[in-house]
């Protein structure tokens, strides 16, 4: 069982995990914590691009000698395979901690996986410590995994004028691998963020079919697309591919003299997931269930736009 102590570490790993949003495709964006015998955190890190040390390492290297004998706490099974950088696993075997603990598998593990090695070599290891928490950041990674294709995210403001409302949707950009603009434009969402020889931008002529669309997505190597503005003509050729909504909505007087939202909300298809202010608009995010048409958010956007 997790202690308290390791519980902080792992909600800490996931909390800058979340650094690498956006800039670490097609790797996974994974964080780690180190603490020494004590249980006190000595040394943190996370994974920034392909090619560069990945979280383990940089967790290590801040921890030092004070390393050994404690343990790593980190949201994603470490790797098990040599690529551009040593495995991870061996960086740890060779730390001498005596203890890990992950938060999610990794299904592109090689062979028998990096948690059965760290067992094989006599660090006691634990699976699946708040594993739903570390999904936040990592269910899109581990989404387009699943299904071959990047998670799709469609925002949009409803009944006001979205040439004015970019700063809406800016800190949204960096979060995510591409993004396609109102007027059909394509953007890496952290200009020159990704690993080299490991990303590139696509044509903006992704062509009028949704498989080749979403096929020239992947081979660009994006994990996670942003698709702006409810009049985008991208939106309504992958409208069935996709994941989630944000939609900023304006708020209106109540008779109370506070102001409440008004418009469209959450269309069929879509499960609301948060709700929260943002200046004059309400911002609701939704995601679809597997398996769920996503025709009707196109209707939406036409009837906000």
């Amino acid at each position: 069982m997790a202690t308290p102590n390791e519980l902080t570490a792992m909600r800490r790993a996931i909390a800058i995990s979340a650094q690498g949003l956006g800039t670490t495709s097609p790797n996974p964006p994974v964080g780690c914590v180190i603490l020494d015998r004590d249980g006190v955190p000595v040394g943190e890190g996370y994974h920034l691009r392909k090619g560069d040390h990945h979280a383990e390492v940089n967790a290590l290297t801040a921890a030092g000698e004070r390393a050994e004998g404690g343990t790593a706490v980190v949201t994603l099974e470490p790797c098990n395979h040599h690529g551009r950088t040593p495995p991870c696993r061996q960086a740890l075997i060779d730390a001498k901690v005596s203890r890990v603990l992950m938060a999610v598998m990794d299904p592109t593990s090689r062979g028998e996986g990096g948690a059965v090695v760290l067992e094989q070599a006599g660090i006691e290891v634990e699976r699946g410590v708040l594993e739903q928490e570390a999904l936040l950041v990592l269910g899109p990674w581990l989404h387009s995994l699943r299904t071959g294709r990047p998670h799709i995210t469609w925002t949009y403001s409803v009944g006001v004028d979205e040439d004015n409302g970019d700063y809406r949707v800016t800190e949204l950009r960096c979060t995510h691998d591409l993004v396609i603009r109102r007027n059909g434009v394509i953007e890496e969402g952290t200009p020159g963020g990704h690993g080299e020889d490991s990303f590139r931008v696509p044509l903006p002529a992704l062509g009028e079919e949704p498989g080749k669309a979403l096929h020239a997505l992947t081979e660009a190597g994006a994990r996670t697309v942003l698709i702006e503005g409810s009049s985008n003509e991208m939106a309504r050729l992958l409208a069935d591919a996709v994941d989630r909504l944000i939609i900023d909505i304006p708020c209106t007087p109540s008779s109370s003299g506070s102001t409440a939202a008004s418009g469209p909300g959450v269309p069929d298809g879509f499960r609301l997931a948060n709700v929260k202010p943002l200046g004059t608009h309400i911002r609701l995010t939704a995601d679809r269930p597997s398996g769920t048409s996503s025709r009707s958010a196109t209707v939406l956007a036409q009837d906000g736009a």
